[in-house]
C-alpha cells in the first residue's frame, strides 16, 4: 500500500544507510553473531556518516533533526538486508532521549559530541534480577556522600552494557514507604568507576549480535554532577520515553516481518515439491496472501502512528495498541512464513530461522504484551 510519512530528506538518508548495511554489515554479520557482539568501530563509522547524531543539536557535531522517522528507516533497511543494528537500535531510539531531555548543559558539553560521534557508547540499567517489569521496586540503592552518590546493587538483560561508556543507572536515592515510585533517580556511571563490574554476558535464543550483560555496582563513588534531570524524578522520566521505545519495537517488528514475507516468496518461487514449485499451491499462495495483508495492516497502523509521535500527539494507550498489534503479528507471520521452508525453516542457515529466534522477545520487552493489554484496556475504562 501507498506509503507517505518520508519526505525527500528521509529518502536521501535512506539510501545512505541502505549503501551502508550492503557494504558494511551484510558481509561481517555473521562474524558479529559468532562473537556475540557489533564492534565498537561499526558505531564510530556510523557517527562518521551522521546517523548516530541526527538528533544531537548542530553544536555538538549532530544534525539537530530529532525526528523518529529517521530511526525507523534505519531499522527498515537493516530489515531488508535480513540483518539488525539493535544495540544500535537501542542507543538512539532508547538510551539518547534521556540524554536530550534531561542532561544540563555541563552534561551536554561533555557527552554529546562523543554520542554524535559514535565514541562514547551507552547502556540503561533498569531491570534487576528480582524485580523485571516491576520499576517501583528497585533496590539498587546510592546514597548521597558529600559530593558523590555511593551506588550498592545489581542489573540484568542490560543490552549494549558489555562495550559501554556511559550506564544510565536507575537507583533508589530516597525510600517513601507510601509511594514506591517516588525517590528512585537517574545516575550516569562512567567505564573505569571503582566498584562497576560487568558479569556474565548473557547466552540468549535469539538477538545474537545485541550483547546482553550483567552489571554489578559496589561502592561506586558517582559524582552528583552525573545525575540525569532531578534527583528522585526518574519515575516519571522513565514513562516518558516509553511510547518511543514501544514504537521502536513496533517498528522493528513490522519490518521483520516484512523481511521474512519477502525472503518466503523468494524461497517457495525456486524450492520444489511433488514436482514443481512450492509457490504453485494453493496453501502456499493462501498463507502469503495472509500473511501479506497482515503485514500491510500492520505497516498503516504504524505509520500514523510514527506521525502522530513526531507530532507529539501519540497517547500512551495507542503506543500500546500497537506495539500489541505489530508484535503479536510479527509473531504469526514469521511462524507461518518458517513452515513454508520445511525443514529447512529450522536450520540456521537460513534467515528465516533467525527471524523466528529473534522475534520472540519482542512481546516481551518494553512491555509485555500482558502489559499492553491492560493499558488498553485502562483507556476503555475497564
Amino acid at each position: 500500500m501507498r506509503r507517505g510519512i518520508y519526505h525527500q530528506d528521509h529518502e536521501a538518508f535512506r539510501a545512505l544507510v541502505r549503501d551502508f548495511v550492503t557494504k558494511e554489515v551484510v558481509g561481517e554479520y555473521p562474524k558479529w553473531e559468532k562473537a556475540g557482539q557489533m564492534p565498537r568501530d561499526v558505531f564510530a563509522r556510523l557517527g562518521e556518516l551522521g546517523v548516530l547524531g541526527m538528533a544531537i543539536p548542530e553544536a555538538y557535531g549532530g544534525a539537530g533533526q530529532e525526528d523518529f522517522r529517521y530511526n525507523v528507516i534505519l531499522q527498515e533497511e537493516a530489515s531488508r538486508a535480513l540483518v539488525t543494528l539493535s544495540t544500535v537500535r537501542t542507543q538512539l531510539d532508547v538510551i539518547l532521549p534521556y540524554f536530550l531531555r534531561y542532561a544540563n548543559a555541563e552534561q551536554r558539553d561533555r557527552w554529546f559530541p562523543g554520542l554524535a560521534s559514535g565514541q562514547l557508547l551507552t547502556a540503561i540499567a533498569m531491570t534487576e534480577p528480582g524485580t523485571g517489569s516491576d520499576l517501583a521496586g528497585v533496590s539498587t540503592s546510592a546514597v548521597r556522600d558529600g559530593e558523590h552518590f555511593v551506588l550498592n546493587g545489581a542489573k540484568t538483560f542490560i543490552t549494549g552494557g558489555l562495550l559501554a561508556d556511559l550506564v544510565i543507572v536507575v537507583a533508589r536515592t530516597s525510600t517513601d514507604p507510601e509511594n514506591r515510585r517516588a525517590g528512585l533517580s537517574l545516575l550516569v556511571v562512567e567505564d573505569g568507576m571503582e566498584g562497576f563490574e560487568r558479569g556474565r554476558v548473557l547466552d540468549k535464543m535469539g538477538c545474537k549480535v545485541q550483547d546482553t550483560v550483567e552489571l554489578s555496582f559496589t561502592d561506586v563513588r558517582v559524582p552528583v554532577s552525573n545525575v540525569l534531570g532531578e534527583v528522585g524524578a526518574a519515575f516519571g522520566y522513565l514513562g516518558h520515553n516509553l511510547s518511543q521505545e514501544r514504537m521502536t519495537v513496533a517498528a522493528g517488528s513490522v519490518a521483520q516481518a516484512r523481511a521474512a514475507l519477502t525472503a518466503t516468496i523468494e524461497y517457495v518461487s525456486e524450492r520444489k515439491a511433488f514436482g514443481k514449485p512450492v509457490a504453485g499451491f494453493q496453501n502456499t499462495k493462501f498463507e502469503l496472501a495472509s500473511v501479506s495483508t497482515e503485514v500491510e495492516a500492520a505497516q498503516a497502523m504504524l505509520d500514523q502512528a510514527v506521525l502522530a509521535l513526531v507530532d507529539g500527539e501519540l497517547s500512551g494507550a495507542d503506543a500500546a495498541r500497537v506495539k500489541l498489534f505489530c508484535t503479536e503479528m510479527q509473531a504469526r507471520a514469521v511462524d507461518r512464513c518458517l513452515q513454508l521452508f520445511g525443514g529447512y525453516g529450522y536450520m540456521m542457515e537460513y534467515p528465516i530461522a533467525r527471524l523466528y529466534a529473534d522475534a520472540r522477545v519482542a512481546r516481551i520487552y518494553a512491555g509485555t504484551s500482558e502489559v499492553m493489554r491492560t493499558i488498553v484496556a485502562k483507556s476503555l475504562g475497564l
